[in-house]
């Protein structure tokens, strides 16, 4: 038995329409499975740990949405070590991405579903909270609190809209960052605590991590004005920032950051600084290209 929890809101009503492609595809094929659809994700997430309380055998769980379905669903299958299968129907599908997948690879994704077994991953913890892509505090989380509370525009333009709020008024913050083998005390714009490479829909903050290599890569964006700021930013989603002077990357399996800040992560608050985050290897099963 496997569990299909769908996110029929995520990508602008795209859940709704990938998730009954998926489940024709599983009848297709002959699949015994349950869907799952919650009121909201609280309603969701107990929906998914009613079905493995009941099923502790399940073959796996295929979520169709975004990376927050995707944080939801986290919480509850690692723990009892169910293998995910996420299908992309949000707006930045980041984790898929990072997996080795496009989000277009629908049909490619179910296939190894049902053709070969899953792979093991990293993830992070964050004061026990699971991640799959990037852990992050300093300015694009700000922008995540403003684009949070506004109601329009809808989709991505709206995190465009934050920015240009927020960037005027933002200044850089203090940061202690300790690592397993180092303290980093700096002012910073940014840090981004990457297990997978890329967020905000493929900006890729951490071109060269990966997930499975037991390592976080810690993107530190030291200050630079508001000028070099916006020349340097559209660099990320090629990821060329990296070569800036200003861009300070390192690794450690361990990280725990303390400022008068918000952390968001795989765009989920997490909540007010300090926080402590490890990687966590093989704990994810998934599949992979």
């Amino acid at each position: 038995m496997w569990a299909l929890v769908i996110n029929p809101v995520s990508g602008q009503g795209k859940g709704a329409r990938i998730g009954t492609h998926v489940a024709g595809y599983l009848n297709s094929r002959g699949i015994n499975y349950e869907i799952i659809i919650g009121r909201n994700g609280i309603d969701q997430a107990d929906l998914l740990q009613r079905f493995l309380d009941r099923n502790p055998d399940c073959s796996g769980v295929i979520a169709v949405g975004g990376d927050g379905l995707l944080h939801l669903v986290l919480q509850k299958i690692t723990p009892a070590q169910v293998p995910l299968a996420l299908i992309p129907a949000g707006t930045g599908n980041d984790f898929v991405r990072t997996l080795g997948w496009s989000p277009d690879d629908l049909d490619a994704i179910l296939e190894a579903v049902l053709s070969k077994g899953p792979s093991s991953v990293d993830l992070g913890l964050v004061d026990g909270e699971w991640f799959g892509a990037v852990l992050s505090t300093g300015f694009d989380a700000i922008v995540n609190e403003r684009a949070n509370a506004m109601s329009w525009p809808k989709g991505p333009n709206r995190y465009n809209v934050a920015i240009a709020i927020e960037l005027p008024r933002f200044a850089p913050r203090h940061y202690e960052i300790v690592l397993e083998d180092r303290t980093i005390s700096t002012q910073a714009m940014l840090i981004a605590v990457a297990n997978g490479r890329s967020y905000g829909g493929g900006m890729l903050v951490c071109p060269q991590s990966d997930i499975a290599d037991g390592y976080f890569d810690v993107m530190v964006l030291h200050p630079v004005s508001k000028l070099e700021f916006i020349k340097v930013f559209p660099r990320v989603f090629k990821g060329t920032h990296i070569t800036h002077p200003a861009v300070e990357i390192v690794r450690s399996k361990s990280v725990k950051i303390t400022a008068n800040a918000v952390a968001y992560a795989d765009g989920e608050r997490v909540g007010q600084l300090p926080i402590s985050a490890q990687c966590m290897p093989g704990a994810l099963m998934t599949w992979v290209p």
